[in-house]
């Protein structure tokens, strides 16, 4: 058995799928599926109401389970709304990825690995925002939400939106 079907076990195992919210994400989600399908056949993707292509490719994917709805009504909204998806599903446990990209499969062994060890935690993980791929308006949020985070708590993450 390869080492990417043991995660695929694990993850059935667990009750736990990759739940990915996508608004407006052509360009990408296709790239982003196809590396989480090598680590997990339980995925559940949010379609946050996108009007490009996005949900044409997303029908192009027949072991994902999706949930989708006409009018955008932000991320917030969608992972409630793919948290809930999941739970109908028979899922206990979500590991969440963005569609844009700046998460990565190949870190969800990692995330795996942690949940096996802490099933009573919420387990964060921490984007590299220092990639060329990182939209200025993403980098300058996290930067300030970082700083202020830090000052109000004393405590430094590198990652407060995630």
């Amino acid at each position: 058995m390869s080492e990417k079907e043991v995660f695929k076990n694990k993850f059935r195992e667990l009750r736990c799928c990759v739940l990915i919210p996508t608004y407006n994400n052509s360009t990408t989600i296709e790239k982003v599926l196809n590396d989480v399908l090598e680590y997990s056949d339980d995925v559940c993707v949010v379609n946050d109401g996108s009007t490009d292509n996005t949900l044409e490719i997303l029908s192009s994917f027949p072991k994902i389970k999706l949930h989708s709805y006409e009018k955008n009504v932000g991320k917030g909204w969608a992972l409630r709304q793919g948290f809930a998806f999941a739970r109908q599903h028979g899922y206990d446990y979500a590991v969440t990825l963005d569609s844009d990209g700046q998460h990565f499969a190949e870190d969800l062994p990692t995330m795996l690995g942690t949940l096996e060890k802490n099933q009573n935690a919420i387990v964060i993980g921490a984007r590299n925002m220092n990639q060329s791929s990182v939209p200025g308006k993403s980098s300058f949020g996290n930067k300030f939400s970082n700083f202020w985070f830090t000052l109000e708590t004393g405590i430094s993450i590198p990652d407060t939106q995630s």
